[in-house]
């Protein structure tokens, strides 16, 4: 069958080519993928920067974010039902992944569907266990690709509200940094819960900044409006969502939280460099002001069901909008462009 492999650790070595088909054991369904999504980490991997291939093998199988067809009825699944799986498996050793909460691990042990010891979704078929499956309602169809992205941002709003929740707290306004899938989707999110949302990128204006600004959120550039500037002007955020990858910019958002405000951190940045901050910052307001800053990565199963519920909310109140998220749809031997594409979500046709 084709599929999108390439060998870890090799620059330059992705291709669409010939692997072995699944079959489903008696634990398993068979699907059949529709869409599988692109995103940096896959870039990331193709890159020759991280990843594993199952044991044994030398090559992988690529693709985390997927929306597929049911193949055969089987475990409460009938065919032709539209599903997502979820991507990252249990370590089998830690107190965390024994309670269901891979997304926790303790151990740093665990596998991941397309990029850490477990094939991906990016093949013309693809075997997985039930438990892993969610639902996509018919309706949202082919934009559950959209279902693993946000459910990082599910869960990063999620963590959120229990640090803010710790005490009396104001869920009012909000600021996304960055504006790729995670950024726009968090923003969408925030939306949908209420908040006055703001997102700032480095960018001026285009079809992101449209996007953003049809759901009621306020897009800055932040080359126009710098982000203390924009701290400033706002009154400072209950929430900020940093997804931009850079460390600097990381830090830089406890200066831009109000009281009792919460930062989560979704990017990555893996340079080795100094970063730094006003000391008061630091020690005083973030003291003063009981502000909390916090990582996330991954998800658990109730992100990725409240993604897919976000998602079908979204789709209702903005259509136009949802649909527009996935801006690019090319058949798998088509990668390259899928890769270097920079709207908000590009993905890879199998059906």
């Amino acid at each position: 069958m084709l599929a999108l492999l390439t060998t870890p650790g090799e620059a330059g070595s992705a291709g669409a080519g010939e692997a072995p088909e699944p079959r489903a054991g008696g634990d398993e369904v068979l699907l059949r993928p529709l869409e599988v999504g692109v995103c940096g980490t896959d870039r990331e991997i193709a890159d020759g920067h991280f990843g594993a291939a199952p044991e044994g093998e030398e090559r992988l199988v690529l693709g985390h974010e997927l929306v597929a067809e049911v193949a055969a009825d089987g475990h409460g699944f009938a065919r032709g039902e539209l599903v997502a799986a979820t991507v990252r498996r249990s370590c089998e050793r830690c107190a965390a992944c024994a309670a269901g909460a891979p997304d926790a691990c303790l151990t740093g042990a665990y596998r991941e569907r397309g990029i850490t010891r477990l094939h991906g979704f990016a093949s013309e078929l693809v075997a997985e266990r039930p438990e892993h499956l969610v639902r996509v309602p018919p309706a949202l169809g082919r934009l559950g690709v959209l279902a693993e992205p946000g459910s990082v941002c599910a869960r990063a709003i999620r963590h959120a509200r229990a640090i803010g929740g710790r005490q009396p707290w104001s869920e009012e306004r909000a600021l996304v940094l960055g504006t790729g899938a995670i950024g726009v989707l968090a923003a969408l999110f925030l939306r949908l819960d209420g908040f006055e949302v703001w997102a700032a990128a480095r960018s001026a204006g285009g079809e992101k900044a449209a996007l953003l600004e049809a759901t009621g959120a306020r897009y800055v550039s932040t080359d126009a409006s710098p982000l203390p500037a924009l701290a400033h002007e706002s009154g400072g955020f209950d929430v900020v969502v940093e997804a931009t990858g850079d460390a600097q910019v990381m830090l830089d958002t406890l200066a831009l939280l109000r009281r009792n405000g919460v930062a989560c951190l979704l990017g990555l940045d893996g340079e080795a460099r100094d970063v730094s901050i006003d000391g008061r910052v630091l020690g005083v307001d973030t003291v003063v002001g009981n502000r909390a800053l916090a990582g996330s990565v991954n998800a658990h199963r109730v992100d990725w069901d409240a993604a897919v519920a976000h998602l079908d909310r979204a789709r209702r109140r903005w259509p136009e909008v949802v649909e527009a998220l996935v801006g690019l749809r090319v058949p798998v031997d088509r990668f390259a462009e899928a890769f270097a594409f920079r709207g908000v979500k590009a993905t890879l046709t199998f059906g």
